[in-house]
């Protein structure tokens, strides 16, 4: 990482901020605005919409399995168009503008296709743009080149990370990330009108909201935030009103006390694996697990049988849904070797609740479990932390349960008439 004293703002357009040519066309006019500040601008673009998904479901058209190599270089083409389309759009207003792959732009990542790892940003390229008198640098987010020169993705939401990268490496201070709402909220509005949009909230706590379902951020361009000073602004791209800041927050001058909870996460992009039949003796979980970090597959919450007792499952443990196949074929060598076997089981979801004092104050779980027996939700697996509590429940519980622990919390916002 460099760092510089060009004058350079950083922005992150999201799908739905450029879903259409018109959309397109009124960012542009955003940008403009900048520059006509006389900052330079560094934009990060998403892919068009839902372009992405039509992009995986083309390539499940010729093969339900794609080499993640090949799925790399076609998913990328997304975001390489919006930043050509971009480019375009300021051009015709005048401002000069010049596009980046995440390659061009110096992103060196990890060699693992679908997931790769940021390790070093050189933006050198875009630091000539700048000097040579170009105003916008549209940077394709989302991908890099690993050592070897092979195109790599960051995995979903990996734009944000592209921008929060970008910000660090050229110095700025502060990242303003463009979505379709007006900053971050105690949870998600479009589920819960009632929810309460926060105007200051701190690294640790974002980093646990976006870990753990929330969509406004993605967890990784929250770390890279914490890790290298880099606050981020959440904004509308639809309005110019003031959003929410992700900084470092003064536990003792700004933290909330009012309330222990600062919000409350649905993730719906979880699935449970269930493993049968597996003998209770030491060693049986290293080599599952083992299996699954060779593969790749993160693994969240994990729970396991109670020793000697007569129970054909002895473990359970979460992953994201799109491995499924992955983590039973990863498995399944072992399982079949010690004689258990393995089924999956997306029908979950996972309620978490968020704050940095949720794990000194007392009562706070039989509060959250109070709210979900209120709607009928069983609690099927439960996971804890020092700033969050998560469950595990049945899908069709699960607008009910997060509208019930909002609300048990006093999160939902005050109206008046």
């Amino acid at each position: 990482m460099i760092n510089t004293n060009t004058n350079i703002v950083v922005q992150k357009f999201g799908g739905t901020s450029v879903g259409d040519l018109e959309r397109i066309a009124k960012v542009a006019n955003r940008i403009k605005r900048t520059v006509d500040t006389g900052k330079h601008v560094a934009v990060t673009v998403s892919a068009m919409g839902r372009t992405t998904d039509r992009l995986i479901a083309t390539a499940k058209e010729v093969t339900l399995k794609p080499s993640r190599r090949e799925l790399d270089v076609l998913m990328a083409t997304g975001e390489q168009q919006s930043m050509a389309l971009m480019c375009m759009a300021l051009h015709q207003l005048g401002v000069s503008a010049e596009s980046f792959s995440g390659a061009q732009a110096g992103f060196v990542t990890t060699a693992r296709h679908g997931d790769a790892r940021i390790t070093e940003v050189d933006p050198q390229r875009m630091v000539a743009a700048f000097a040579r008198g170009v105003q916008v640098a549209v940077v394709a987010g989302f991908q890099g080149r690993d050592e070897d020169g092979n195109l790599t993705t960051l995995g979903r939401g990996g734009s944000d990370t592209t921008a929060v990268a970008i910000a660090a490496a050229l110095g700025a201070d502060v990242c303003e990330i463009y979505t379709d709402t007006d900053g971050v909220y105690t949870t998600d509005p479009h589920v819960v009108p009632a929810a309460t949009k926060i105007e200051r909230i701190d690294y640790s706590e974002m980093l646990e909201l976006a870990s753990l379902g929330a969509k406004v951020l993605h967890p990784r361009s929250v770390w890279y935030a914490r890790q290298y000073g880099v606050t981020i602004h959440v904004r509308s791209s639809f309005s110019y009103n003031s959003g929410t800041i992700v900084t470092e927050v003064d536990t003792v001058a700004e933290l909330r006390t009012d309330n222990a909870v600062t919000g409350v996460a649905l993730d719906r992009e979880h699935a449970r694996i269930n493993v049968f039949d597996v003998p209770d003796e030491p060693g049986v979980a290293a080599r599952i697990f083992s299996a699954l970090g060779d593969a790749g597959i993160a693994v969240d919450m994990i729970i396991q049988g109670v020793p000697g007792q007569p129970t054909s499952q002895q473990m359970s443990f979460t992953i994201n849904q799109d491995v499924i196949s992955e983590a039973l074929d990863a498995v399944r060598p072992v399982l079949e070797d010690i004689g258990g076997y393995a089924q999956a089981d997306a029908d979950i979801v996972k309620l978490s609740i968020v704050g940095i004092a949720v794990g000194s104050t007392p009562g706070i779980a039989g509060r959250m479990f109070a709210a979900l027996a209120s709607v009928d939700a069983n609690i099927e697996m439960v996971a804890t932390s020092e700033v969050r509590v998560s469950a595990v429940l049945r899908a069709d519980k699960a607008e009910a349960a997060l509208k019930a622990v909002h609300s048990a919390f006093g999160l939902d916002a005050v109206t008046t008439a």
